[in-house]
């Protein structure tokens, strides 16, 4: 699987970004999506996650009731919709793949097989 993320920019406080991650691979639908950030001089940290039926998700705390994930299995995507965003939120976001994750693994970045190259959001103040 290879995963191409998009959507990343600058945005003022406040505001809102919708990444992407299209991913190739006849067997996408099998697979966990999950979105993860990175910011300068920080560890990565899970963001979101979706499982293969999109009726599962997982939010980490910090962006709980701001961002919505998506997942369109026909169109092989997957999709990170940040509202209210914050300075905070500042980082490379890096969406991943991996396959029978349990629902407790879903935010451990090792329980990844397959990481795209990332996309930076920056928030101003």
């Amino acid at each position: 699987v290879q995963l191409q993320a998009s959507g990343g920019g600058l945005v003022q406080a406040g505001g809102s970004l919708r990444l992407s991650c299209a991913a190739s691979g006849r067997t996408f639908s099998r697979y966990v999506m999950g979105w993860f950030r990175q910011a300068p001089g920080k560890e990565r940290e899970f963001v979101a996650a979706i499982r293969w039926s999109g009726g599962s998700v997982d939010y980490a705390d910090s962006v709980k009731g701001r961002c919505t994930i998506s997942r369109d299995n026909a169109k092989n995507t997957v999709s990170l919709e940040m509202n209210s965003l914050k300075p905070e939120d500042t980082a490379v976001y890096y969406c991943a793949a991996g396959l029978g994750l349990i629902f407790s693994a879903l935010s451990f970045a090792q329980s990844y097989d397959y990481w795209g190259q990332g996309t930076l959001v920056t928030v101003s103040s």
